[in-house]
């Protein structure tokens, strides 16, 4: 696995968030809601942060001062983001890729190897949604750990 950023934070209890790139409406908020009650907690949440939904999680964490992963689906990027500078610096943000650098573009196989390390190296599994036989729902099912859907 790449790292870049507080490498300490991969040794903290870390719920990994998933979500289908399409969800019905009734499910946003209680997204958001989820996003706001693991920053008040302090939860250290690990996510692709790559669909909508999970980069409008991702929003409401970087308010708070929690720890966050960012998992990506190839390799580590040469310029960061600018909101993720900061977080670095604080020492509450880390981005890891199960690819090299040479990896540059996401694919349905990256999304699917960087879901299954999230999977693996998460302590709690939280989904906002899984649509009806895609992919995020066949790599569930795969899983023997517990998952907790948003509802």
């Amino acid at each position: 696995m790449q790292t870049l950023g507080n490498i300490e934070l991969l040794k903290l209890p870390k719920t990994a968030f998933l979500c289908s790139r399409t969800v019905p409406a009734s499910v946003v908020l209680k997204c958001y809601d989820w996003a706001i009650a693991q920053r008040e907690k302090g939860m250290c949440v690990i996510s692709g942060f790559h669909s909508q939904i999970e980069k409008e999680v991702l929003h409401y964490l970087l308010k708070g001062s929690q720890p966050i992963i960012v998992a990506l689906a190839r390799g580590l990027k040469e310029k960061l983001e600018p909101e993720f500078e900061q977080q670095m610096e604080q020492g509450r943000l880390i981005i890891v890729s199960p690819f090299e650098k040479s990896v540059k573009r996401v694919s349905t196989a990256t999304a699917h190897t960087r879901n299954k390390m999230m999977i693996e190296i998460a302590d709690n599994i939280v989904v906002g949604f899984a649509s009806a036989g895609g992919n995020l729902e066949k790599l569930l099912r795969e899983t023997d750990k517990t998952i907790q859907e948003i509802r």
